[in-house]
């Protein structure tokens, strides 16, 4: 029965996650702690975090990881092949699709529809992450005192990195990982 709800929770996030990993955050967050609580928010966010760090698209990354905490290796194998099948069976089929009718204009307007939806997805999970990060389990309705200005420091720098000077996120990533060890284990 386990095997047969990782695979469809999965299927679901491979169907429904137009616009790729990040617009996925959201249906992932909701399927593996929400519909089936099988992590928690901390889990969650750090699955997001090991997710995005390791190669490869972040929904497959989180199928497989949430497969392995769930089921073992079978699980993770249902639930990677769960997420990667609609996404092959779509794509193949709208390839086709476009290739014989890209120069139409509902075409374009369907694309066109599609975008403001995916970057209301991305925003979506990134409010969530950046909330857990700043507050942890608490709330926006504790107020600042829950806030952890650690966290804040290491967001600010990164963003500032990022931003000013352009440099490649991975070594931002790195940067912020070990800021967060000696951080946290001085403070």
């Amino acid at each position: 029965m386990i095997y047969l709800e990782l695979f469809w929770s999965f299927f679901q996030i491979g169907l429904f996650s137009i616009g790729g990993g990040y617009a996925a955050m959201p249906l992932i967050q909701n399927q593996v702690t929400d519909t089936h609580p099988w992590l928690t928010m901390t889990q969650f966010a750090d699955l997001m975090t090991i997710a995005e760090m390791t190669p490869g698209p972040v929904a497959v990354n989180s199928a497989t990881f949430v497969g392995i905490q769930v089921a073992g290796i079978p699980g993770a194998i249902i639930a990677t092949v769960g997420c990667l099948l609609p996404s092959c069976l779509i794509v193949m089929t709208l390839a086709c699709i476009y290739y014989r009718f890209r120069g139409l204009r509902i075409v374009q307007g369907i694309l066109s529809g599609l975008r403001p939806a995916v970057v209301a997805m991305i925003a979506s999970a990134a409010v969530s992450l950046l909330c857990l990060s700043f507050f942890g389990q608490h709330t926006l309705s504790s107020g600042l005192s829950g806030i952890d200005c650690i966290a804040v420091s290491i967001f600010m720098a990164g963003l500032l990195i990022l931003r000013r000077w352009k440099t490649a996120p991975v070594y931002v990533m790195t940067g912020a990982g070990i800021a967060g060890i000696l951080l946290y284990t001085i403070f």
